[in-house]
């Protein structure tokens, strides 16, 4: 994968980069055929513990954060602290994504009314979120963990890492108990739980592949390096594993796993300049597969698929893959 590639990739959803899918080469020891019951991990519960408003919490990863009051201005560095502040009933101070235009969150006319932090996703400028007087700035452990001197004394940070859906929801959780805001996240996880669990229940026996990147040379969204594909092994058949920062799947692999439905996620630095799936249909291998064959290839918001990861991007999710594998 190009240096670019692998930017892009850690700017949309800080995954680790390895599983690059490529033209050429020869064919990598398929890890299975077809996800078996393993795979899709134990049946989702739609039960919802209640959530106990708190001063104080400590997260999955033992970072503790503390709040005299509730946290009322937050600046969000990660798309996720923009999906769990919709889902609370509150918007940000200040962000730097894209996320809220989404029309299933603000809408582009609401989301433009609020602040832009400058320096992007891996560079925000410390200067420009303290002008905003936040209680409380989120972003992402290891992208924006160097920031956390530069803040220490003026402001609270918050560090998050998710790598699975348990995770996000566990953060949103933990930002209710701080906000006060606990029945909204309930609300919010109970329908994230009931969606998922019916999606289990009528599981697919398609084959689907979330591909991401800008040009030729493009990745394979895996779970527990992707939130989003985690969600993938429960409602369809989903036979792509995180190989490690060197490992990747050949084009060749990719055509012999019959792959039913292929969702794109379109990403760039700046201006977009045409969708991944209309490039790659230069490559004749890429004809060949039959989502391509069949017309199943789904260009996707890679604001909501990539970055979201909270639970209402996952919803989203959830909703247009479904649709898809129907």
């Amino acid at each position: 994968m190009s240096h670019a590639v692998r930017r892009i990739r850690r700017w949309a959803a800080a995954v680790v980069v390895g599983t690059v899918l490529v033209g050429c080469g020869g064919a990598e020891e398929p890890a299975s055929d077809k996800a078996g019951p393993d795979d899709a991990g134990p049946k989702t519960s739609v039960d919802v513990r209640p959530v106990k408003a708190s001063h104080k919490i400590t997260d999955a990863r033992g970072v503790t954060i503390t709040a005299e009051a509730p946290p009322k201005r937050v600046v969000c560095l990660v798309s996720l602290c923009d999906d769990m502040l919709a889902e609370l009933g509150m918007e940000p101070t200040a962000t730097n994504s894209a996320l809220l235009a989404h029309p299933k969150f603000f809408g582009k006319e609401r989301a433009e009314q609020i602040p832009v932090i400058p320096g992007g996703f891996l560079s925000p400028e410390v200067e420009a979120v303290l002008a905003h007087k936040p209680d409380l700035v989120i972003g992402l452990e290891d992208t924006h963990g160097k920031l956390s001197p530069a803040l220490k004394g003026a402001t609270t940070f918050w560090p998050v890492q998710p790598s699975t859906w348990e995770d996000s929801v566990g953060y949103l959780r933990d930002l209710a108990a701080l906000t006060g805001r606990t029945e909204q996240a309930e609300a919010a996880e109970r329908r994230l739980r009931t969606r998922l669990a019916a999606a289990e229940r009528n599981r697919s026996d398609k084959t689907s592949l979330i591909i991401f990147g800008s040009d030729e040379n493009f990745g394979v969204a895996t779970p527990k390096n992707d939130v989003a594909a985690g969600l993938f092994p429960k409602i369809s058949s989903y036979p792509w594993k995180g190989r490690g920062v060197e490992g990747s799947y050949s084009l060749e692999e990719i055509l012999s796993r019959d792959v039913d439905v292929l969702f794109v996620e379109t990403l760039s630095f700046g201006g977009s300049d045409g969708e991944l799936s209309e490039k790659l249909a230069k490559n004749p291998l890429w004809a060949r597969i039959p989502a391509v064959r069949n017309d199943k290839v789904v260009e996707v918001n890679s604001e909501v698929w990539a970055k979201g990861r909270g639970t209402r991007s996952l919803g989203i999710v959830l909703d247009e893959a479904l649709a898809a594998l129907k």
